[in-house]
């Protein structure tokens, strides 16, 4: 997905588009908007529109820990793998240079989008082990080295979903799934494996 155009100050181009990028969970978000609207007449904020929801500090605490355990198992996994080495290099390759801006950036759309269709529109319709089969089976690719993104992905969105569950809304799913991405993103992009 080169774009050919050149990065920031004239340097290497960026691989991925950000339009694409935006576009893509700009569309997923609104689906998930639609779907809960549609389904039950509330916002994918929430599991249900009744639910009691812990104090903000605790769903914000809940999520943060959750994805600075996730970052760490991640990384333990890519040093201590070749799966995970393997992994980590195909996905560096793939994304080419990232600006810290442009990485979070990326991160937080895929964030906000991913868990409000996967858990917000999708987990209370199908419940938390239908919800993770199938946000594990959106993170399939059918290549030899990114075979391992779907057995993280799988965990990650377990996770993610009993955060949820747990919570009552999206904080804690939502900024977990965040810091995974932006600082895996940095790392990879990066070069710092």
């Amino acid at each position: 997905m080169a774009t050919g155009k050149s990065g920031p100050q004239g340097g290497a181009p960026e691989t991925l588009s950000a339009r694409l990028v935006v576009g893509f969970y700009a569309l997923m978000g609104a689906a998930a908007l639609i779907w809960r609207l549609v389904s039950d007449g509330a916002l994918p904020w929430a599991e249900s529109p009744a639910s009691p929801a812990l104090p903000i500090h605790a769903r914000a605490a809940a999520g943060l820990a959750a994805g600075a355990a996730l970052v760490v198992v991640s990384r333990v996994w890519t040093a201590h793998s070749e799966a995970g080495r393997a992994l980590a290099a195909e996905l560096a390759r793939l994304l080419g240079p990232l600006s810290h801006g442009r990485a979070w950036g990326f991160a937080a759309a895929s964030g906000l989008a991913e868990e409000a269709f996967f858990r917000g529109a999708l987990q209370p319709r199908v419940g938390w082990l239908a919800a993770t089969l199938i946000f594990a089976a959106a993170h399939f690719v059918p290549a030899p080295k990114l075979w391992s993104w779907s057995v993280f992905a799988l965990a990650a969105g377990a996770l993610f979903g009993a955060l949820f569950a747990a919570t009552g809304d999206l904080l804690a799913p939502l900024l977990a799934h965040v810091l995974v991405n932006g600082l895996n993103l940095r790392w990879l992009a990066a070069g710092e494996r």
